[in-house]
């Protein structure tokens, strides 16, 4: 196994170039405990912590632009107001040592269905800043998962960083896992109100091949919010309305039965959250709140 080590973004860009099948590292959370158990075993390794514009993030106008490798430590101490939906699932992330290295890049570049960070993404709207040698393109989130592990980089691309829609509303993101620290997630939950387009945003992650989002569950929200005017009354949904849309939400998965959890409980789970993710939201909504507290 060589080791790579670029002094600067084009340095990294022209060895991912001449070697496609370097797998890039930074914190190295998920990549070296597949080497570690032999589970994976690269030809090369493209080491990025030498290049430090990746640990950098700018607040604009209407988004954040978040560098690849910025550790969920960063996330939680600083952008909690421009993305409260994130900076929660930083929370749950492992131990405050991973929360140090670890990075959305990274949960990006591994996408796994279980990574934390994935629900609150798909839920903010968020597109993914990937470069090459040929140039730079902007994958929306919605197309970048392919398949388990999967996502939608060409074999020369890599991440440089990740575009979020600062939140306009209440935003919140709920895991059920074996304990409260240090545990891969049975499955998630992110929901995100953007009352500027009237609109309801999900994310579900560790309940089907890859994150997703229940846009039934989004589209029957909609419609319920406009045509019982809650967005102007801001008044309490009715309880049919929240359990139609914990239903849908439970329906939009496709989990399977491993040592976590079984498909059956990971369905259940996330209506669970799904409702009550939507009380948490709503509440603050009607509180003018921007939503930043709840349980993960």
């Amino acid at each position: 196994m060589d080791f790579l080590r670029p002094a600067s973004w084009e340095e990294a860009l022209a060895a991912k170039a001449e070697h496609p099948t370097a797998v890039p590292i930074a914190g190295g959370t998920d990549v070296m405990v597949e080497i570690n158990f032999d589970h994976r075993r690269p030809e090369y390794l493209l080491d990025l912590n030498r290049i430090g514009e990746l640990s950098e993030w700018e607040v604009g106008q209407e988004n954040v632009r978040l560098g690849a490798c910025v550790p969920y430590s960063h996330i939680m101490e600083h952008l909690r107001a421009e993305l409260p939906g994130l900076a929660l699932a930083s929370h749950t992330v492992a131990s405050p040592q991973i929360r140090n290295r670890g990075s959305v890049g990274g949960n990006l570049g591994t996408a796994s269905p279980a990574g934390d960070a994935h629900p609150a993404l798909l839920a903010a709207g968020a597109e993914v800043e990937a470069e090459s040698v040929r140039g730079t393109r902007m994958i929306p989130i919605d197309a970048f998962y392919t398949g388990v592990k999967r996502n939608a980089l060409a074999p020369d691309e890599l991440i440089r960083a990740v575009h979020i829609k600062k939140a306009d509303g209440p935003q919140q993101y709920s895991k059920v896992g074996t304990r409260n620290a240090m545990v891969i997630a049975v499955c998630a939950f992110g929901l995100a109100l953007h009352p500027e387009t009237r609109t309801v945003r999900t994310g579900i992650g560790s309940a089907a091949p890859t994150p997703v989002r229940a846009k039934e569950a989004e589209e029957f929200l909609n419609a319920a919010l406009e045509e019982g005017g809650f967005w102007d009354s801001r008044t309490i949904i009715t309880p049919s309305v929240a359990k139609q849309f914990a239903d849908l939400a439970a329906g939009a998965c496709n989990p399977i039965d491993d040592v976590r959890g079984t498909a059956s409980y990971r369905r259940h789970a996330v209506g669970i959250m799904a409702r009550r993710t939507l009380g948490w939201t709503w509440e603050s909504y009607r509180g003018n709140g921007r939503g930043t507290e709840g349980a993960a």
